[in-house]
């Protein structure tokens, strides 16, 4: 049996976030929790948010106590504002540090049992939808609006722990891509290349099925034509890529990922290395390692990166395509090659033992072990 979780509504388009004041307004919400970091607001992208809830004489009250790897002490800091502030929904604005911190606030207050915010990790046996979340994303990369799992950094122990369930999907998703104009090419960049990750790791990993392939395929294809335009900040670039790491986020997140997000959580728990650039600079070798076990599907992923001849390759050869491919979008939008000045070769065992013990290692195609995942890390030296 497979199963397929999404949100009840999403907008997808320019002008969506005025969208969310009609929704409110038709849940029976008067009063909105809004979760956005301190950058957004001090740049003005949060403005357009509760411009959009002023002008509908809607209330609101804004928490920024997030931080770009949200830690345990940002939920805690926002279970209580929560508590405090009268709402009734969650506005979450801003990338998956902001989605991911409202999903786990919504999370506990609808299920106070799990205070205790290491109690999420993994698949926790929540029994209550959480706060409607009405999730707008300002970066074009994790698909947190859509997706069932969030992030959370445990400081104390340098990891992050993986977090999956079905209560915590935002009801609503607003996708506008004027709310990611903004987005500096850099940022642009990392999390575009975690969008194409999480479209290529669902692609392969064990759980992956018709209806999860026809997502993650699209996504591919949208993401390879748009990220490059999307860098250089074009409309047509921004609008597919919107699209494009929305439609990867319904696929990975009912079927999973793999080891390249096992072994880049604990570089953004230790060095706080952003998340997109380190999938992106891992992405290839985990490619090559996988390569083995996945059948036919290097050929397709070739096509949808736009690689001209692939059906005269042989499996070597289109294979080789695919990682080339994806290894040649990476540089075209300056994503470095290796983790040469990011990590420090003496804490690969911990890292190792980290990624292993990752809630995303399972899905990988290849099963692996903390040996391969060792030898995975210094190839990347």
């Amino acid at each position: 049996m497979n199963r397929f979780v999404l949100n009840e509504t999403s907008y997808h388009g320019s002008g969506a976030i005025n969208a969310i004041a009609d929704e409110m307004k038709a849940r029976g919400f008067k009063k909105a929790f809004v979760a956005s970091d301190p950058d957004l607001i001090k740049f003005g992208v949060t403005k357009k948010v509760l411009d959009v809830l002023e002008n509908a004489n809607l209330e609101y009250v804004v928490f920024s106590d997030i931080k770009p790897n949200p830690t345990i002490e940002n939920v805690q800091a926002g279970v209580e504002a929560y508590k405090a502030s009268g709402a009734e929904v969650i506005v979450a604005v801003g990338g998956g540090s902001s989605i991911d911190t409202a999903k786990a606030i919504g999370i506990i207050i609808t299920n106070p049992e799990f205070a205790d915010v290491r109690s999420l990790e993994g698949v926790a046996p929540t029994k209550n939808k959480c706060v409607p979340i009405i999730a707008v994303p300002t970066t074009a990369g994790t698909a947190a609006e859509v997706t069932i799992n969030y992030v959370i950094t445990d400081v104390e122990n340098n990891r992050k722990m993986v977090c999956v369930d079905v209560h915590d999907i935002p009801v609503v998703a607003v996708v506008d891509p004027d709310m990611m104009e903004t987005m500096p090419k850099g940022l642009t960049a990392a999390t575009g290349m975690d969008a194409l990750t999480h479209a290529i790791e669902g692609y392969i990993t064990k759980g992956a099925w018709e209806l999860s392939d026809m997502f993650h395929l699209k996504a591919i294809e949208i993401i390879a034509r748009s990220l490059r335009g999307a860098v250089e900040n074009t409309k047509e670039g921004r609008l597919d890529m919107a699209l494009g790491q929305y439609v990867a986020g319904m696929g990975f997140s009912n079927v999973g990922l793999g080891i390249v997000h096992s072994m880049a959580h604990p570089l953004g728990a230790l060095y706080d290395t952003p998340h997109g650039i380190a999938n992106a600079i891992i992405l290839p070798t985990v490619m090559e390692y996988n390569a083995p076990v996945t059948g036919d599907k290097y050929k397709y992923i070739a096509i949808a990166m736009g690689v001209k001849g692939v059906d005269a390759m042989t499996q070597e050869e289109y294979r080789v395509a695919a990682i080339d491919a994806v290894k040649k979008l990476a540089s075209d939008v300056g994503i470095p090659a290796t983790l040469k000045g990011i990590v420090k070769e003496e804490d690969i065992p911990f890292l190792a033992e980290s990624a292993y013990n990752d809630a995303c290692r399972p899905g990988n195609p290849k099963d692996t072990s903390i040996e391969d995942i060792t030898a995975l890390y210094k190839s990347l030296l």
